[in-house]
């Protein structure tokens, strides 16, 4: 069974930092374009981040380029959103993705995945 999990979310004060993983089981990432969204009470998903399957594209949302980096670890099977100077607005529940040799468009919200995690909360403590 192929199967994606998140972890490490939690509670964060604004201006904070937190990590997300996602772990995957039953397939490994290598040939895997990866990614991140989120999803806000009573608002659209929003694609965060993601890196093509060769690496060679990698792009962010508008409102966290410059606070997020999204990376992957292949020997682990292990891709992670590091969040730093977080915002009451990053409160959403996140989700990673990943796609066979997916790509990554500019507009991250409409690269297709075809795999998703079940997602993690990161909520603002303030």
């Amino acid at each position: 069974q192929l199967q994606l999990v998140e972890s490490g979310g939690g509670l964060v004060q604004p201006g904070g930092s937190l990590r997300l993983s996602c772990v995957s089981s039953g397939f490994t990432l290598d040939d895997y374009g990866i990614g991140w969204f989120r999803q806000a009470p009573g608002k659209e998903r929003e694609g965060v981040a993601c890196i093509s399957s060769s690496g060679a594209s990698t792009n962010y949302a508008d409102s966290v380029k410059g606070r997020f980096t999204i990376s992957r670890d292949n020997a682990k099977n292990t891709m992670y959103l590091q969040m730093n100077s977080l915002k009451p607005e990053d409160t959403a529940v996140y989700y990673c993705a990943a796609e066979y040799l997916g790509g990554c468009h500019q507009s991250v919200a409409i690269q297709p995945f075809e795999y998703w995690g079940r997602g993690t909360q990161v909520t603002d403590s303030s």
